[in-house]
Order: structure tokens, then sequence, then C-alpha cells
């Protein structure tokens, strides 16, 4: 009986949040040739919220006193769903993009609204010119006052527990003394599971911690303002599970 309400639930919340992303991105994209991507900042934030209402989770945000609205940071996050970009936006201030990979920017809809928006394109392989490439539209992104959302671990999260984080992002944090935003989210992963099409009964809680300041930080340090970014993240995560645990879903990959 459980399981027939999850379905049920579930194909509803689809049928409601599927025609809220591509009317929403369609109408964005459009709007974003004409008057610029900038100038609909206020409208992807409300788009992005609209969007987790439509999936049937409850949602809020939790931000230290820290947080300045104002600042350009490099937003690092875990990885749980594909709902983590929208997550993310609406719980921040100020006009963002993010990292995707290369692959992505080619899926109808969703590549073409990454590319107005001009989200930074990761290539599969690591070559040197790729990632000379990496730097340079990231130094870009961030001298134009833009936020780069970044979710370090590469990969969604099959447990809900936070993997490992790549050193990448806070090489260039070091290069560009551009301050980090840790941001942790909690609750996504009962939503939304790598490997499961449902979306279950959720609570989202989005925490913004104090930003990490990357001025006198040397590149050997690199290492340990990465674990110490990590520890941030993961800590709320963790604590979470704990309390709530959640069983992982079945292997085969759907979404």
């Amino acid at each position: 009986m459980r399981n027939a309400y999850l379905v049920i639930r579930s194909i509803i919340a689809w049928t409601i949040a599927s025609p809220i992303f591509f009317l929403s991105v369609g109408f964005l994209i459009l709007l974003a040739k004409i008057i610029g991507p900038e100038r609909t900042d206020f409208l992807v934030r409300f788009f992005s919220r609209l969007l987790m209402l439509g999936t049937g989770a409850s949602y809020r945000v939790h931000r230290t006193t820290e947080y300045d609205r104002s600042r350009t940071y490099i937003i690092v996050s875990n990885h749980v769903n594909i709902f983590d970009p929208f997550v993310i936006y609406g719980a921040t201030s100020k006009f963002s993009c993010g990292m995707e990979l290369e692959s992505h920017f080619k899926i109808p809809m969703y590549g073409w609204f990454m590319k107005v928006y001009g989200n930074v394109p990761v290539a599969e392989s690591k070559n040197t010119a790729n990632v000379r490439k990496i730097f340079r539209l990231t130094k870009e992104t961030l001298e134009r006052g833009t936020n780069l959302m970044v979710l370090p671990e590469g990969t969604r999260t099959r447990t809900g527990r936070v993997g490992e984080f790549n050193d990448g992002i806070f090489v260039m944090a070091q290069k560009f003394k551009q301050p980090i935003l840790p941001v942790s989210i909690v609750g996504s992963f009962q939503l939304k599971r790598k490997g499961d099409w449902m979306l279950r009964p959720a609570h989202i809680v989005v925490h913004v911690h104090e930003p990490i300041e990357m001025d006198n930080v040397k590149r050997e340090d690199v290492p340990a303002i990465r674990d110490k970014v990590y520890e941030i993240v993961s800590g709320p995560v963790h604590a979470d599970l704990i309390a709530y645990p959640v069983e992982p879903p079945p292997d085969p990959e759907f979404l």
C-alpha cells in the first residue's frame, strides 16, 4: 500500500514539475537573449523555488550572518541529484552560473539554458589545453561578478553521504583569491536518489555557511582548505542521515 502511494505521488509530482521546468526554461532562454541573462536573475530564483515546490518537497534556508549577498563567491556544495543547481540558486542571492560537463550542454532545453546563462563547460578529458580553458573561463566568470556554483564530488551520491572533493576548484580559488562559500543540501537524498525515478516526500534544508577567505592561502595549503570545506559541507548532511537513515536505491540508474 505504501509503495502504491509513493508511485502515484511520484507520477503526480513529475506531472507538475516537468511542465514548470520546460515552460520556465523556454521562457528564460528567450528572455535572456532579449535583455541579457543577468537581468533575469530574480526570475531564475523564482523559477528555482517554484520547481522545488512542484516536486512536493518543503524547502527552507539557513544563512549565516557572515554571508554577504553583494560579494562574488565560488559556491561549493554536495551533489545529490538533478535538482541541486536549482536548490542552490534558490538559496543564494546574486546572479550565478555553474560548472557542468561539456556533454550536458547537448541535452535539449537544459543544455541550451546552461549555454545562454554562461555556465562553464568541463571537458571529459583532463589534458593541458582543457585545464587552461577551464581556468580561463572560471576567471572570466568571477571577474564579471558572477557567482560560480561547483559540485566538487564530480558525481551524484548513491548513499546520501558526501563523497571526496576533487582539488581543482580549490586550486582555482587559491589562484584567483576568490572566497569560497560552503553550502550543505540536507534532505534532498530523500526526494530524488541516483538510480531511482521516484520523487518521495522530503524536507530540504539548505545551509549557507560562513565564507572562507582565500587572500592569504598558499598553494601548499590547498589540501587543508579542501578538507576544511568538506567537513563544513558534510557535517549537517551526515548528521541528518544518522538521525533519519534512508536505504539506497536499487543499482540500475534512471536519470
